[in-house]
């Protein structure tokens, strides 16, 4: 017992200390972009996709529903905002630790708030966690929006199940590959009900700010250097990976077609899921098609690690390593081609093996655990 709280408090030292160290590394920078565009927007009444922060190139870019959810940022200090975006995030995790990994408590009988809080602090470790944490982003909170219509509203077939992904696609548009899974596996009502809110968001936004709404829709969408560079090293989607090569002439091409291979995989697979890998290869899905996903998005990465963790967590875990240690970023100035064509896409190569080989159900009663090595015939996943 003794043991078992000696590491759960190193843990908690090391997820502290983690977080602490990436707040000071990025200094909240996208809460700083939140709170600068909603106060230039709401109190010095412009146009809020003209901000840019000041000395940078980066100004707000989710629909104008984030900013009526994201106003009252308009009339608090920054450290208010950092704070609440930290403690906002830090709840949040651990909300859908516990939702993930309640069905696996419940199969191997652990203490369920020891399993929680072990699972939570390897949660907050984990690199895209504490990136959200330290740039003050709102992925957590998107991915519980989410995760609550799949894991409850479709598995309980509650009246309300798209609520939560309308809402978090009205806010930002990538959770909308969520509203596809629900159109591809026919889950009709519930596809109605995440269209029909994340539509009435939009209007409503678009009733109280048309300029803004029109100038979203009509330019600032489709302008990606608002994002950044498509190829730095962070961003670890399809379309960063290839900006990465010399094969700038074909570039478009080769991303289109890697987008339909990668969506006709999944689909094939992901009607066959359950709840929680249907979760987790989406996750994937949004990742990879993106034409920008920064490590902080690879949130939507957590839920595919604990679906691995149940089958093997030797496995599990040396994803985990890798995706949490920051070895990409040592290719942001580092050494070129070849090298940097395994090192900078780690991300994008983990979510190609999950979306081929991620374990589409928990193990069943025939898939006994080796127990020497807590797996479950992890490299048979490739037939499910």
């Amino acid at each position: 017992m003794m043991r078992r709280w000696m590491m759960l408090g190193g843990l908690a030292i090391l997820a502290a200390g983690l977080l602490v160290w990436t707040a000071i590394l990025h200094f909240y920078f996208d809460s700083g972009v939140y709170a600068g565009a909603m106060r230039y927007w709401f109190r010095d009444g412009g146009m809020v996709y003209d901000y840019m922060k000041p000395g940078t190139p980066y100004g707000f870019t989710y629909p104008p529903f984030a900013g009526l959810v994201m106003s009252p940022m308009a009339y608090l200090p920054l450290w208010a905002v950092a704070t609440l975006a930290s403690i906002a995030s830090i709840a949040v995790t651990v909300l859908v630790m516990w939702w993930f990994i309640t069905p696996l408590v419940r199969r191997q009988g652990w203490p369920p708030r020891y399993a929680v809080a072990v699972a939570s602090c390897l949660a907050l470790i984990f690199e895209p966690v504490r990136e959200t944490f330290g740039f003050g982003q709102v992925n957590m909170l998107l991915l519980a929006l989410v995760t609550a219509d799949l894991l409850f509203g479709l598995t309980q077939n509650r009246r309300w199940t798209g609520v939560g992904i309308g809402l978090a696609t009205a806010v930002k548009l990538t959770p909308g590959v969520f509203i596809l899974y629900l159109l591809v596996t026919r889950r009709w009502r519930a596809a109605g009900t995440a269209i029909g809110t994340s539509a009435a968001a939009t209007l409503l936004a678009a009733a109280m700010w048309p300029d803004a709404s029109r100038e979203f829709w009509t330019a600032a969408l489709w302008d990606t250097n608002r994002v950044g560079n498509l190829a730095y090293v962070s961003n670890q989607s399809l379309r960063g990976f290839l900006a990465r090569l010399p094969v700038d002439a074909v570039e478009p091409v080769l991303w289109v077609a890697g987008v339909l291979l990668i969506l006709g995989v999944w689909a094939w697979r992901v009607r066959r899921a359950d709840a929680l890998g249907a979760l987790a290869l989406t996750g994937v899905l949004s990742c990879l098609i993106s034409p920008v996903t920064w490590v902080h998005h690879c949130v939507w990465l957590l839920p595919a690690l604990v679906r691995c963790a149940e089958w093997s967590w030797k496995w599990s875990l040396g994803i985990f390593v890798v995706l949490s240690s920051r070895v990409t970023f040592l290719y942001e100035t580092g050494p070129k081609p070849p090298l940097a064509i395994i090192g900078a896409n780690f991300y994008v190569y983990a979510g190609l093996a999950l979306l081929l080989f991620l374990p589409l159900s928990p193990p069943s009663r025939n898939d006994a655990i080796d127990e020497a090595t807590g797996e479950t015939g992890f490299l048979r996943l490739g037939r499910l």
